[in-house]
């Protein structure tokens, strides 16, 4: 799923291609994109992008008169830009925005049709659709403490909780607790204050580079390649492969359609936490999620 350097850099090179132009047609290929019933899609057609912001995971695009058109891109969704007119792909497109100098394609390569269009009216309606979570390149310490101890989680799932924090998923959770030196099964009201500072300044550090480093790789054209899975990156990814800091083999823990990659040496004082050939072992015995990883711990 596309996280937040890859969604700050897709609303930027957006915005360089639409901002100020006309929005002149919305051609949708699957009826499942559409989450809205009013305003009518039809009614941004024909108006003037005024701006492209990212609200969580989404891309935004303000058009005149007061609409948004908010799109979620889930796992395998992605923005492509293209000549005017182009076909939309019959396997994988979702949808065209047509502009006079090109088109923006939304598709997804997956057959489980996730993404999602929302098109609402003003800001009070827009706001809605976020999940409340912190900003954590804007938040400070205090913002970011307030959030990550709201509730009693493991600290990937904390991560990865869009209404405590904006825009962080499941690629950079793993960078982000590698970099603190954190277990991905720590509990967030165990933590200390010095642990609590090294993720803050973790969290920022890993995203801000990220964006940068995306933002180089981009320059002037568009983002083709986003995905997940980033050369660079210290664990994500990187199962039985060198740690990047100490070169141990990078573990993972594999819960319901995700999996969390760790260094052993590194994030959990060299012990192993259960892997899929353990709980597959241990079958119920064993939690599948996190949710009850923590259940259980709380007993």
């Amino acid at each position: 799923m596309p996280e937040l350097p890859d969604i700050v850099v897709y609303v930027e090179r957006v915005a360089a291609k639409v901002v100020g132009r006309e929005l002149r047609r919305v051609r949708v290929a699957s009826p499942f994109l559409i989450r809205t019933v009013a305003p009518p899609l039809a009614e941004a057609e024909g108006k003037t992008v005024r701006e492209v912001r990212r609200l969580g995971k989404r891309v935004v695009l303000g058009v005149d008169g007061g609409l948004f058109l908010a799109i979620h891109l889930m796992i395998a969704g992605r923005l492509r830009w293209r000549d005017p007119g182009v076909p939309v792909p019959k396997k994988v497109g979702l949808a065209a925005f047509d502009f006079p100098d090109g088109t923006l394609l939304l598709t997804e390569a997956s057959p489980k049709k996730r993404a999602s269009l929302h098109v609402v009216r003003g800001e009070d309606d827009l706001a809605a659709l976020g999940r409340g979570g912190v900003e954590v390149l804007e938040a400070d310490l205090d913002g970011f403490l307030t959030a990550l101890m709201r509730e009693n989680h493991t600290l990937k799932r904390a991560l990865t909780d869009p209404s405590l924090f904006s825009g962080i998923g499941n690629a950079y959770s793993d960078e982000i607790l590698h970099r603190a030196r954190l277990s991905p099964l720590a509990l967030t009201q165990r933590l200390n204050p010095t642990e609590v500072g090294r993720l803050y300044h973790a969290a920022r550090a890993t995203l801000s580079e990220w964006v940068d480093r995306l933002r180089r790789e981009t320059g002037d054209g568009f983002p083709e390649k986003v995905t997940a899975f980033r050369e660079g990156m210290a664990v994500h990814g990187r199962y039985g492969q060198p740690c990047t800091e100490c070169g141990a083999p990078v573990q993972r823990i594999v819960y319901a359609e995700n999996e969390a990659n760790y260094c052993a040496q590194c994030q959990t004082g060299g012990m192993l936490l259960a892997d899929r050939a353990l709980s597959r072992l241990l079958k119920g015995d064993w939690p599948r999620t996190l949710e009850e990883f923590e259940d259980r711990r709380r007993r």
